[in-house]
């Protein structure tokens, strides 16, 4: 029997292949365009939703998953595990975390539950839950794994650029960056999700010097053990990008993801970004 499951949602952008090699079930947040509901990157790829998006009269929502949902994922997991490490999208910015909990106190009898906030999100998030399935594969248990994500998750940096801060502002989900807003009419500025909310980093007037600012964090990080690179509709961008971190990380190890339906519902289409994990002692 494998000892510990590691699940997250799908606001961690994880590429499916990935989370599959890593053992890592996804449970899915939801979007809604009126009156239809879909689940992120399983009824609505990220590319679908833009064409939605461009199509629509109405912004779309987002909600999280059902505490149900997370009860029935952890049942089916606790056929063959021992426990459960859930690791999700910061309480400050979605409700999932609420969601998890409710389940895990649920199940509480038929399985161990570690509900871990990870307080970021997107690839930041997944990178968090990639620690967590590596340290799950060496042994440990479902409190040490945990115990080891939060205390790692400060290493674990979301910091990204929009074409416009409307998509924040609509979803609520604009934080301290609310200053920013009317400021420049083309500003790109760049924001990072600190402490589980998102707040400015910096502003810039262009997409290439959105671009160079974001090498710019990356580079100022004292260490870097993984790093990802993220888009919703500008693919060839953001190979360009990976490829200025080649100094810093072998070329073949920067990830490159989309931002799923939900993330894009909040930060709108041209926006990109990099998660970063710090190297950690062992």
């Amino acid at each position: 029997m494998a000892r510990v499951a590691i699940v997250t949602d799908s606001t961690a952008d994880l590429p499916p292949e990935i989370a599959r090699r890593a053992g890592i079930t996804v449970v899915p947040l939801n979007v809604h365009f009126g009156d239809e509901v879909f689940r992120d990157g399983v009824d609505l790829t990220t590319g679908d939703f833009l064409r939605r998006l461009g199509s629509s009269d109405r912004l779309p929502t987002t909600s999280q998953p059902s505490a149900g949902l997370f009860t029935e994922t952890y049942r089916r997991l606790a056929t063959d595990h021992d426990a459960i490490v859930s690791v999700h999208i910061s309480g400050k910015l979605s409700g999932t975390v609420g969601a998890a909990t409710i389940a895990r106190d649920d199940v509480a009898s038929e399985v161990a539950v570690e509900v871990v906030d990870s307080a970021t999100a997107s690839m930041a998030l997944g990178l968090l839950a990639l620690r967590g399935a590596a340290l799950a594969e060496e042994g440990l248990d479902g409190s040490a794994i945990a115990a080891r994500l939060r205390a790692e998750a400060p290493g674990h940096h979301m910091v990204f650029f929009v074409d416009t801060l409307e998509y924040l502002r609509r979803g609520g989900r604009i934080g301290a960056a609310r200053a920013l807003l009317g400021s420049i009419l083309d500003l790109k500025p760049i924001l990072r999700v600190e402490d589980g909310v998102i707040v400015p980093l910096e502003r810039t007037r262009t997409r290439v010097r959105a671009r160079r600012s974001l090498v710019g964090f990356v580079r100022g990080l004292p260490t870097v053990a993984r790093l990802a690179v993220l888009h919703n509709s500008t693919p060839d961008e953001a190979r360009e990008l990976a490829d200025e971190f080649r100094l810093i990380v072998p070329r073949d190890e920067v990830l490159i993801a989309e931002m799923g339906p939900v993330i894009d519902t909040h930060v709108g289409p041209g926006a990109m970004g990099v998660a970063v994990a710090e190297r950690m002692e062992p």
